[in-house]
């Protein structure tokens, strides 16, 4: 599909892409799945609720023949008794198979889709209700795919209907030498298997439509590299910005370093790769504490300040990388470290004559 750009939507959705459709209501579910699982529901609910169904209705309709409830059915206030029974008995009887068939469908829906709460769906739009629109949706190569694949569907269920219906031929044969009742039994009996099973060939149908409907909404949520990189850049921002803003972090990293290095009384080294600048007063520290630490770049610019601060330099490789990795800016030397830094200190103070704290 081509863009006005000219480019081709060969990228994957972002994230954000596919958030935005969701906020948006567009999302991958299958209606099929739905319905098959609903007639499920109602096939097994009716069968297991069927008898009761059917006791309520005709009891109801038994006591409004006998004019339990009007003695003169032609007369509209007792007529209105009547029509208040029946809604009554419809209530109890058909309320509950079709809020549980309600439930069922919501669940379905919600594992296609997880929860989602918008109303942006429900605002109008001139693209669904324009004519025009509706005319090129009818003859746009996904209906006349659409329409394949129904017949496709009521093809193939029509002829696994045909196939069980001749499997219980025999059994249809021995409904003539029945009762009425035994028939209605025998009949309900294989009705209820038959619906079963084509319940659960519209499962595997709806299960293979939700994954089609999934890869086919990734398709149509596809981007262009330019709209890859727009999104991205309005996720993490202007990649120039980001450059400013890390630039002005190494400027300040870089001005606190220069006040606190001249300050220190050792450098470790690694020796070129690692620095880091140690600092330890008695009077107001308990430990030696870290004032500067950087790797290459950074590490050099430390040394450069060192020299010119006639800070003594000293070399420990493993204590320059134990440091580096242990401690930050500001923190004291980690308790394991005390005596090989405490050994540094010592030779530094007696370099410069300072007697050790």
């Amino acid at each position: 599909m081509a863009e006005t750009s000219g480019q081709e939507k060969t990228e994957a959705p972002t994230p954000r892409r596919l958030r935005q459709a969701r906020d948006d209501g567009n999302v991958a579910r299958s209606t099929d799945l739905t319905a098959a699982f609903m007639m499920l529901a109602s096939v097994v609910l009716m069968y297991v609720l069927g008898i009761r169904v059917v006791e309520g209705l005709s009891s109801s309709l038994q006591n409004m023949l006998l004019g339990v409830f009007s003695d003169n059915p032609t007369r509209p206030d007792d007529l209105q008794g009547s029509f208040d029974y029946l809604a009554h008995i419809l209530a109890i009887t058909l309320l509950p198979l079709l809020l549980a068939m309600a439930a069922v469908g919501l669940i379905v829906s919600a594992g296609q889709v997880g929860p989602m709460l918008t109303g942006k769906p429900l605002i109008p739009r001139f693209s669904k209700i324009s004519p025009l629109s509706g005319v090129k949706r009818l003859f746009d190569a996904r209906a006349a795919m659409r329409l394949v694949m129904s017949l496709a569907k009521v093809i193939l269920i029509a002829g696994v209907a045909v196939i069980i219906i001749m499997g219980d031929v025999d059994e249809i044969a021995a409904l003539s030498a029945m009762s009425v009742l035994e028939g209605f039994f025998a009949s309900a009996d294989m009705l209820f298997m038959l619906t079963i099973k084509l319940s659960a060939l519209l499962i595997v149908l709806g299960l293979l439509d939700f994954a089609f409907q999934r890869w086919q909404h990734t398709r149509d949520q596809r981007m262009t590299k330019q709209e890859v990189r727009q999104d991205l850049k309005d996720m993490d921002g202007d990649p120039l910005m980001k450059q400013r803003r890390a630039r002005v972090a190494r400027q300040l990293a870089m001005q606190r370093m220069a006040q606190a290095v001249p300050g220190a009384d050792v450098v470790i080294t690694n020796p070129t790769h690692l620095s880091i600048a140690l600092k330890y007063d008695p009077d107001t520290m308990r430990a030696p504490r870290v004032v500067a630490k950087g790797a290459d770049l950074m590490a050099m610019r430390i040394r450069q300040i060192a020299a010119a601060h006639d800070i003594p330099l000293v070399e420990r490789k493993p204590l320059a990388r134990a440091l580096y990795s242990s401690a930050e800016v500001g923190d004291e030397v980690p308790e394991k470290h005390y005596a090989a830094v405490a050994e540094i200190l010592a030779y530094v103070y007696r370099l410069s004559g300072k007697m050790a704290g």
